[in-house]
């Protein structure tokens, strides 16, 4: 057996540990589908839950979400935004956009509703440079502050950028700073033991065929509805998994909100700046705006000998792309951890990154 299959393993094997359904994170259907009722799957009410947890990346299909659970008319009270570091907050800045925190914040202080984070203990990057170690430690919310678990799992090398594919063992940046971070939050909180939770995740079908099949409306993973001494209610909607890209922004505009800086500068996605599915002109447009970013992954794919994108470097990726026209404005926002202007836009305006060319996963 090679290295890496082993490696692939042991990360299988460490998820499954952690109740994440495997072949959820292969992309296919769940190894034991709960049953399903049609009904409730054409006809969620949100009120009739306790709370209502949000995957919050700031980006654009998760405005959408928060936008029509105020719209169904769901108490701000009862709405909770949650986001993922996916840089952590131990000094890595090698992944996210410098901005992303502080506009989330921004968006939930406009709207009156709390925002919560959790995050992998050194993020992505030291995940990826993880050599005969634990993987980090999970950061959740605790009170007013945080609580750490886990880091003490069993020893491993990583030594590899997430690589482009729709399966989350070797793309494994979501399953590690994303998935599992949730879940973790979701099972050790002891206020999801109490009432109903109705977690909100923003797949739309039109992003993919693989996204197009995903269940508008299940148990979510962590449920544990039946459990003899833990008891957990939770399920998941994927509120805007029927809407088309022309929906969500629609409903960006009739409430007049200014899109993720990322956007502005001509990106179609809101996630990490750096993310592997980034296409040739993505590339071109980090080395030119975030010079010393682009410069530490292209020294990380000699380091590995292995390319995010296996066949090119992001180095020729850059090359054979064009940098999008940038207004320094944007790029200046976009770079910083203040965002300093309003969450609102009048008159508003569609940004240059919409309809474009997804680089996202299959």
């Amino acid at each position: 057996m090679s290295e890496d299959l082993h490696e692939e393993i042991s990360d299988l094997d460490w998820l499954a540990e952690q109740g994440l359904d495997i072949a959820i994170l292969r992309g296919g259907q769940p190894s034991t589908p709960a049953p399903l009722s049609p009904l409730i799957a054409a006809n969620v009410d949100p009120n009739a839950y306790d709370r209502i947890c949000i995957a919050f990346s700031g980006g654009k299909d998760s405005i959408a979400l928060l936008l029509h659970v105020l719209e169904l008319g769901v108490p701000k009270h009862k709405i909770e935004l949650h986001h993922h570091l996916v840089d952590g907050r131990e000094g890595s800045t090698l992944m996210d956009w410098p901005i992303t925190e502080s506009y989330c914040e921004e968006i939930a202080k406009a709207f009156g509703v709390p925002l919560t984070f959790s995050w992998r203990e050194g993020g992505i990057e030291q995940e990826m440079l993880r050599e005969q170690a634990a993987t980090g430690a999970v950061f959740i919310p605790d009170g007013e502050g945080h609580r750490r678990l886990g880091g003490d799992g069993p020893a491993g090398t990583r030594r590899k950028f997430p690589q482009v594919s729709a399966d989350l063992s070797v793309r494994w940046c979501s399953g590690v700073a994303k998935i599992d971070c949730f879940s973790r939050y979701l099972n050790n909180h002891p206020k999801f033991t109490q009432g109903k939770t109705l977690v909100l995740t923003g797949e739309r079908a039109q992003e993919s065929s693989a996204r197009s099949r995903y269940q508008v409306f299940e148990p979510h993973r962590c449920d544990l509805r039946n459990g003899r001494k833990v008891k957990r209610h939770i399920d998941v909607w994927r509120a805007v998994h029927a809407w088309s890209e022309q929906q969500v922004w629609e409903i960006i505009e009739r409430w007049r909100v200014t899109a993720h800086p990322c956007y502005w500068l001509g990106w179609s996605r809101a996630s990490c700046r750096a993310c592997v599915f980034g296409g040739k002109d993505e590339w071109a447009t980090i080395r030119a705006i975030a010079p010393q970013q682009f410069t530490q992954i292209a020294s990380y794919e000699r380091e590995f000998k292995v390319t995010i994108h296996r066949k090119d470097s992001v180095e020729v990726r850059a090359e054979q792309g064009t940098p999008f026209n940038t207004d320094p404005y944007w790029v200046e926002l976009a770079n910083s951890q203040h965002f300093n202007r309003s969450v609102f836009m009048e008159p508003w305006t569609l940004p240059p990154g919409a309809y474009g060319n997804g680089c996202g996963p299959s």
